[in-house]
């Protein structure tokens, strides 16, 4: 088994693919419409599907915002330096909103942006990545 994609409902299909591509650097893999059920998928991510997982872009017609509720955290992105690309991000007319540092009660270093929707995106230093966040 393996994990394929994420999903997430968001309220302006274009402008959340501009997020993803032109601020976080992912890639349009693929695009579907749904007449029938008034829905637009489109999957986005830095590799192809059948090497890496991504996220799918939900747009269901008519709905520009949803409620986020309480259980949902984060996707992470394993970066190459989180400075960096925090100012990559803000250059590219992004929101960081923790900048880069360790994080609380370790010394991995993160940071974290939201995308048009609100959803939260933490950064980790790839070298880090797959340390536990505390160490």
């Amino acid at each position: 088994m393996r994990t394929l994609h994420t999903m997430i409902r968001v309220g302006d299909l274009n402008r959340s693919i501009d997020f993803y591509t032109k601020v976080l650097g992912m890639r349009v893999l693929r695009r579907d419409e749904n007449p029938e059920y008034k829905y637009s998928l489109a999957f986005v991510g830095y590799t192809d599907e059948a090497h890496g997982s991504v996220i799918e872009l939900t747009y269901n017609w008519g709905v520009s915002e949803y409620e986020h509720g309480n259980a949902f955290g984060h996707i992470a992105l394993g970066v190459e330096d989180v400075a960096v690309a925090c100012e990559n991000i803000k250059k590219a007319g992004g929101k960081v909103t923790r900048e880069a540092g360790p994080v609380k009660g370790g010394t991995t270093i993160i940071a974290f942006v939201e995308d048009p929707d609100g959803y939260k995106i933490e950064l980790i230093q790839d070298d880090q990545a797959s340390k536990a966040l505390s160490a």
